[in-house]
């Protein structure tokens, strides 16, 4: 049988030699420094366990403890709580206007956790990295102007047009990345999402919501993972988009998570908040704005509200969305493609809403003549006040640019005068360059010259207006139409004018050309024909039907198959060769 002494420790079996200073059996059970002797830091070390969780969960307090006396933010009430909601639940939807100040918010939150959660990983994410290493870089400069004492928390800061990292005393870290299929694989500890709107459920599914899968572990001998802390977090700022999208429905179901108490908060205001507590604009001037602005960019971009029908609308706006993927417009003719110009004559008795549209189309087709694609090239609204002789030196400007196999114009009442003045020989006022005379396809109206190219296709039948809508829906539902990509606000140089008026505008255009179709609703008559309803009157869809007009003339004229004459030979179908008298 083995002796006791086999199952001893070091620590029994050696009463004298006890020299081996690795042997941890040998080190001493009784701390023998009396409280006296403890160093500053173990004495107080309640009190700094006290103070950091008091930090974490009043976030603002600990700005105001680092604010210095002159300069600095002073925090109005609801920058406190949208500060606290941040540090307090697992994700918040905050939905706020241009102005607010929420993207420094947001920094300010992400950098209150860098410094108090050691080694935590967070990231921004943007449309782009660019965006949002633009966003952190500049609201990293105004943080350290206003708190400097943040300086001493920062170990390291590195920027570049497209990265951005910041590195803390505890270890904690700060970057970017991007909403798209580059970020797959990434792992972060929290998320924030900077322009939520913009997503779309697959890409978040796929890729933003896995980079939080793997939570913090505390610093120690454990590295134990804090159930109490808000591992996972995301949280999601935007301003407000259309209703039916991803984004809304998300919205939505947040709200009914936070009222069962599921941890997840909606927060969110229109201009008048900041503009009351003196911050961004003066009302004067927001007032203004309104009065000049469209009522659904103002509704997106200052009231926060969610625009456009949730029922019965004309097309999914997330399918609209994903097909504006065309970088930038035509300028002139692209001769791989043939053209077509439509014209929708507005009719509105507003003088802010009275502009009649313009749309160019070009589309390729297949081996069998069938159309494959078709893409909005670019889109013109013509300023208010013009006659329609003034109206149609702009058609045939726009006209000569691309020349279309045909322009179709809405000939349906006042739009005849269009009609009218084509079938005359029209002058440049500006250069004097001749414009040309058109003939018409489809009607018997006499052009003022002989042999004028039959070009115009007048557009009168009321009753095709159903046929119109659905190949507008067609066109959208088969992904075969492609719209102009959406900018951003950094490739806005207003100074260049030139640049500004034919590389840019025609994706602003194409922003209200979304802001038409989201205000519009689907009505079925009791004969069974489809017709568009406006919501809002004050939203005109001039820019929708002249690109609904276009996209039904390419598919009702233009998408033909070309029947193949298939040619056999007829001793092919018999076993033996015929002879020649059969």
């Amino acid at each position: 049988m083995g002796s006791y002494s086999n199952f001893q420790s070091d620590n029994m079996k050696n009463k004298n030699d006890r020299y081996d200073i690795y042997n941890p059996e040998f080190n001493p059970t009784v701390d023998a420094k009396g409280k006296e002797e403890l160093d500053s830091f173990t004495r107080n070390l309640d009190k700094y366990i006290d103070f950091v969780s008091w930090a974490r969960f009043y976030p603002d307090l600990f700005w105001d403890l680092i604010t210095p006396e002159t300069g600095g933010i002073r925090l109005d009430l609801d920058q406190r709580v949208f500060l606290r909601c941040i540090a307090r639940f697992i994700s918040n939807y905050g939905v706020f206007p241009r102005g607010y100040g929420k993207t420094l918010l947001e920094i300010m939150g992400m950098y209150h956790t860098g410094i108090f959660f050691p080694d935590i990983e967070i990231t921004m994410t943007a449309q782009t990295r660019e965006n949002a290493a633009k966003l952190i870089d500049e609201k990293h400069r105004e943080l350290i102007k206003f708190y400097p004492l943040l300086k001493n928390e920062i170990t390291k800061y590195s920027s570049s047009k497209d990265s951005v990292e910041v590195l803390f005393t505890s270890g904690g870290r700060i970057d970017v990345l991007a909403n798209n299929q580059s970020t797959k694989g990434a792992r972060r500890k929290r998320l924030n999402v900077e322009e939520s709107a913009q997503l779309n459920a697959a890409l978040f599914d796929d890729v933003l919501e896995p980079i939080v899968n793997v939570p913090r572990r505390t610093i120690g001998k454990k590295a134990l993972v804090n159930p109490e802390e808000l591992n996972g977090q995301i949280n999601f700022f935007t301003t407000s988009w259309y209703r039916g999208t991803d984004e809304y429905e998300r919205n939505i179901h947040m709200i009914d998570d936070m009222a069962n108490l599921k941890g997840k908060i909606v927060i969110g205001s229109d201009w008048q908040l900041a503009c009351s507590y003196g911050r961004g604009e003066t009302r004067a001037q927001i007032l203004d704005k309104k009065a000049k602005l469209s009522p659904t960019f103002f509704a997106l971009n200052y009231e926060s509200k969610w625009v456009g029908a949730v029922d019965n609308s004309l097309v999914d706006i997330n399918k609209v969305m994903k097909l504006r993927v065309l970088p930038k417009p035509d300028i002139k003719q692209d001769k791989n493609y043939e053209y077509v110009v439509s014209m929708d004559v507005a009719r509105s008795s507003s003088d802010s809403n009275n502009q009649s549209s313009i749309a160019v189309l070009k589309f390729k087709r297949g081996k069998r003549g069938n159309v494959t694609n078709i893409k909005l090239v670019n889109l013109f609204n013509l300023p208010n006040g013009l006659n329609f002789s003034a109206q149609t030196v702009e058609l045939k400007r726009v006209s000569n640019l691309y020349n279309p196999k045909v322009v179709v114009v809405d000939c349906n009442g006042i739009g005849s005068a269009i009609k009218d003045e084509a079938l005359k020989s029209t002058l440049d006022p500006i250069t004097g360059e001749d414009l040309g005379c058109w003939d018409t396809i489809n009607t018997d109206d006499e052009p003022e010259e002989n042999n004028a190219p039959k070009i115009l296709y007048a557009l009168t039948a009321q009753g095709i207006n159903s046929d119109i809508i659905v190949s507008f829906i067609d066109a959208i539902e088969s992904e075969k139409l492609q719209l102009l990509d959406k900018k951003s606000n950094e490739d806005y140089d207003a100074t260049d004018r030139d640049n500004f008026n034919t590389m840019i505008m025609p994706h602003i255009q194409t922003d209200f050309l979304l802001e038409e179709i989201a205000n519009l609703k689907l009505k079925m008559n009791q004969n069974g024909k489809y017709t568009v309803e406006q919501i809002t009157k004050r939203v005109n869809k001039d820019r929708y039907s002249a690109t609904a007009m276009g996209i039904w003339y390419i598919k009702e004229y233009e998408d033909k198959f070309e029947k193949e004459i298939q040619k056999f030979d007829v001793n092919k179908l018999f076993m033996f060769k015929r002879p020649k008298s059969f």
